[in-house]
């Protein structure tokens, strides 16, 4: 292996160690909040299935199954979306839409920024 090629595995090692650290630092109910801000951002409504779907593909590390790691595991919703009901930041439930309430989306809008900041640190 020549010096060119251990840098470039250097390099790509550190990214993922930074991503690592970057989902580490963000819960299950902030990237929920996130993807809900995202989705209200393009008019589209959020099923319980879309929700699953864009969290999985946006964040596959934090929601896939822990032996099938191609798959969304459902199950790391349900408790964050009962809290997040709870607190009043989401309205909605599993057999309608979700939806942000007035403070959840200023939190959103708050959470966005950051993981913008993230990324824009990651690269």
């Amino acid at each position: 292996m020549n010096f060119a090629d251990s840098a470039h595995h250097k390099k790509i090692y550190l990214n993922l160690n930074s991503l690592k650290s970057m989902l580490k630092q963000n819960s299950i109910k902030q990237i929920i909040l996130f993807t809900l801000y995202s989705l209200q951002k393009e008019h589209k409504n959020c099923s319980f299935s879309r929700l699953v779907r864009e969290c999985f593909n946006n964040f596959p590390q934090v929601f896939a199954l822990e032996e099938y790691r191609q798959w969304p595991d459902t199950r790391k919703l349900d408790r964050p979306l009962r809290d997040l009901r709870k607190r009043k930041l989401i309205k909605g439930n599993p057999q309608t839409y979700f939806s942000l309430t007035v403070s959840g989306k200023k939190l959103a809008q708050t959470i966005s920024k950051s993981f913008c900041q993230q990324k824009l640190n990651f690269k």
